[in-house]
């Protein structure tokens, strides 16, 4: 991957190829460009990383929750779900959530739903290096948390997620159309 990677200052192509990598929110890659790209036309991976992580955390807890709200539930066994964007598809297919048996597609759906009723927003976790297993646990032991470490919880994963993302664009591993 190349760190160095400079960005031509253009506002419409860095939401072309930024604009996605938070889910259904391109609005902080809008922000990201507005406030915090004015100075240095150019981002190498890390500050770029930085500066998407800086305008969620500063977000009101309102809008932080819109976000992690936009982001969809694990899908094991449903992968090919139209709520599902290209890049969780890919992320979720390569944890194995396309190979549930149908016990884990049970506990997966259950644990879903039991989520979404104690926090508020689903269940979010950077899957990149993990398996179904590796998931379902961390599943079980955040479900167990207080609401408000859960939401920070959250919010870290989608930054993580995002790291991945911004990763993937800078090596040419994904291609902007």
């Amino acid at each position: 991957m190349n760190h160095d990677e400079q960005l031509d200052g253009d506002r419409d192509q860095f939401l072309k190829q930024f604009g996605s990598v938070v889910e259904h929110s391109p609005w902080v890659a809008e922000a990201v460009w507005n406030e915090h790209n004015r100075a240095a036309r150019s981002y190498d991976f890390e500050s770029l990383v930085d500066a998407f992580g800086r305008v969620i955390r500063s977000a009101p807890e309102e809008t932080q929750l819109e976000l992690l709200s936009a982001h969809p539930d694990l899908a094991c066994g449903v992968v090919a779900s139209s709520a599902l964007s290209r890049e969780s598809k890919e992320e979720q297919e390569g944890a194995g959530l396309d190979r549930c048996s149908p016990q884990e597609f049970i506990e997966f759906q259950t644990l879903n739903i039991e989520y979404r009723k104690d926090f508020g927003f689903p269940f979010i976790i950077a899957v990149r290096g993990m398996n179904r297993r590796e998931i379902l646990k961390s599943f079980h032991r955040r479900i167990e948390r207080s609401k408000e470490k859960e939401f920070a919880t959250a919010i870290e994963n989608v930054i993580r997620i995002i790291g991945y993302r911004i990763a993937n664009i800078l090596s040419g591993k994904e291609q902007v159309e």
